[in-house]
């Protein structure tokens, strides 16, 4: 059965469907009785959910962040929409789509990933290819690195979006590259596929975008290094300290400046373009997305603190 969104719900609709939930409160009313508020959300949207004559038990049961299915109906209170619920039961995340409730790529996962392959397997230096070919091994990264969300705000912050970024980067490398003969393309190519990889342990996407533990002491520059030695390890010929000092560089340089997070700035050609092509697609996603969903009809977006201005929305070629 297909599951109906919160832009889907009027008032008076009965509701027999699974949401996620988030800060749950337990309250009481102006008589004293228990009442549990929480929000209730999927990829549409999010609604106030109220449970009248609640116990403590019911709200211990309720996550802080997690699934709920909840029977109920959609009321109209005070101009907006309320859910008031009669009964829920907590849903584990596995028996869920992640996708109808957070906010997914609307590329083809599959072939995307089809394609980074396609276009990594034109690395021919054996080190960097046994290096990446550890990567690809991994069935476990690599299924975590097709649903994680490039950013948490910033850019491609939706499932899939660490791929859809990685993908675009790709994408632009091999087309510009034949302009740069001088570069180790091979280096390049295999720069752009590491830089971001431990997005999937800076970030937690489960339930909903966050940082984990490990994300915020660490990060996903730092992290990145230690998974490129660990991933040397595996790889079925020996990777040369040059390649690694080289990559590692690459993944620690491409944000490109000390207050972007950097530990090191671009020090080698192959970095610069690195780092130049991922500040170039995570700005262009930021400037397109801004531009197709900022609501109402004006031809300007609101001032756009990211980008240092607002942006004109009237295409002049149809």
């Amino acid at each position: 059965m297909s599951h109906l969104f919160i832009d889907q719900l009027q008032p008076g609709t009965q509701i027999n469907e699974v949401f996620m939930v988030t800060q749950p409160v337990l309250r009481n009313t102006t008589r004293g009785d228990l009442y549990i508020a929480m929000f209730l959300s999927d990829r549409t949207g999010k609604a106030n959910g109220r449970m009248w004559q609640a116990t403590e038990a019911i709200y211990n049961a309720i996550p802080t962040e997690g699934f709920v299915q909840i029977r109920g109906k959609v009321e109209l209170y005070q101009g907006s929409m309320q859910i008031v619920m009669n009964d829920l039961v907590v849903v584990d995340a596995d028996q869920i789509d992640l996708g109808d409730y957070i906010p997914r790529t609307e590329k083809n996962v599959e072939q995307m990933f089809t394609e980074v392959k396609q276009m990594l397997s034109k690395i021919k230096d054996p080190g960097v290819k046994s290096l990446v070919d550890a990567f690809i091994a991994d069935t476990d990264l690599m299924q975590k690195f097709c649903t994680a969300p490039a950013a948490m705000q910033m850019h491609h912050n939706y499932l899939g979006g660490l791929l859809e970024h990685t993908h675009s980067m790709l994408n632009v490398a091999a087309a510009i590259l034949g302009n740069y003969p001088k570069l180790q393309a091979d280096i390049v190519l295999a720069g752009v596929f590491l830089h971001d990889m431990s997005k999937t342990t800076e970030l937690s996407y489960t339930t909903g975008f966050s940082y984990t533990d490990s994300g915020q002491l660490v990060g996903h520059l730092v992290q990145g290094v230690v998974l490129l030695e660990q991933k040397a390890k595996e790889a079925a010929s020996p990777v040369p300290r040059e390649i690694m000092d080289a990559l590692e560089h690459i993944i620690l340089a491409h944000h490109g400046q000390y207050d972007f997070g950097s530990p090191k700035l671009p020090a080698t050609a192959e970095a610069f373009m690195v780092s130049r092509i991922d500040d170039l697609d995570a700005k262009m996603a930021q400037v397109v997305s801004a531009i197709e969903n900022e609501p109402g009809e004006s031809d300007w977006t609101a001032w756009k603190n990211q980008l240092g201005t607002r942006l004109y929305r009237k295409r002049v070629i149809e």
